[in-house]
């Protein structure tokens, strides 16, 4: 059993700790072994991997906005799963693997189509093989709302599903991300350079798409969204995309044992958004918040020996499950 979470006294605030476990945490090297998967629209996916022993359960890893299968998270919680005899898969949402994309369409919170092609073919490599998924922020939101779209009907294989710092309402950390103040502020522009960077190459190859004078000056995500994410999938404005695209309202669909991490001083995900009635009446959800631990963070420990509570309690999680089956 995970012991309870004891925030780091060497990273007071939530902010602190967000930074550190985002841009200074040491990090780990798993050695993945990568695939390219070729998919029926004429993109790709690239899907790194660690072979387990044989029949070893797969734990299927899904990141965040702007990070990949090298984001320190992802990292950290690979070689661990490794460590206790899991196979892994962390797999790249489209233009996040170092190499761009082919079609204009990238990824976005709300889009389970290529989870469901991951799964799917995982599934199919080793019929009754375990799978676990776990997803980080946008990946957690992504697996949440897949798990409540299929309720029923998802492969037998996919014995339990974890969501780490999940975005639940998109409207309201979108609020939280275009606030006022210095962290709003940092937390905005290190994901806004990437995304408009991005949205700018797609711009040179489809400038009928986007308007790339535009998406230079944007400057919060309700622009950025509304330029770029809502009409290149196909919905009518941010605050379609933010609406439909959002998890919480499908966490009462949710069939399979479901861990939902979540730290209230999340400055990322505001405590108002988190589905703490809909995951208490659904008996396959438990919904952990923590008092304290940012937004995918979770640092424990000392400075010159960090720990991560989140990645040892949802790999705990998926141990239980595995023995309760």
């Amino acid at each position: 059993m995970t012991p309870p979470f004891q925030p780091a006294r060497w990273l007071p605030g939530p902010h602190l700790a967000t930074v550190f476990a985002s841009v200074a945490r040491p990090l780990v090297r798993p050695c993945y072994r990568r695939e390219r998967w070729e998919l029926p629209d004429g993109d790709f996916l690239d899907v790194d991997r660690i072979d387990g022993p044989p029949a070893a359960p797969l734990l299927v890893v899904s990141h965040g906005l702007e990070g990949s299968s090298r984001a320190p998270y992802a990292r950290g919680l690979a070689a661990e799963a490794a460590r206790r005899g899991l196979a892994v898969a962390a797999w790249n949402f489209r233009g996040c693997s170092g190499t761009p994309n082919r079609l204009l369409r990238q990824y976005h919170s709300g889009d389970t189509e290529d989870l469901s092609q991951v799964v799917a073919r995982l599934a199919a490599e080793a019929p009754g093989r375990t799978l676990f998924l776990c997803g980080f922020s946008l990946g957690a939101n992504q697996i949440v709302k897949w798990l409540g779209e299929r309720g029923d009907d998802l492969p037998p294989e996919v014995r339990a599903a974890a969501a780490v710092s999940t975005p639940f309402d998109l409207a309201a950390c979108a609020r939280a991300l275009d606030g006022e103040g210095l962290w709003p502020w940092l937390y905005r522009e290190r994901f806004l350079r990437r995304l408009r960077r991005k949205a700018l190459a797609k711009a040179r190859e489809h400038p009928a798409a986007i308007d790339a004078a535009r998406v230079r000056r944007a400057r919060t995500f309700s622009d950025y969204d509304a330029l770029v994410t809502a009409p290149v999938h196909g919905f009518a404005g941010a605050e379609d995309y933010w609406h439909k695209s959002s998890s919480g309202e499908f966490v009462g669909a949710v069939r399979r044992p479901l861990l939902l991490l979540s730290a209230a001083d999340d400055p990322l995900v505001p405590r108002s958004s988190l589905p703490e009635a809909a995951a208490r009446g659904n008996p396959s959800v438990t919904l952990e918040i923590t008092a304290a631990g940012g937004h995918v963070a979770f640092v424990a420990g000392p400075p010159w020996s960090p720990r991560y509570w989140a990645e040892a309690r949802v790999l705990d999680f998926f141990s239980a499950a595995a023995g309760s089956a």
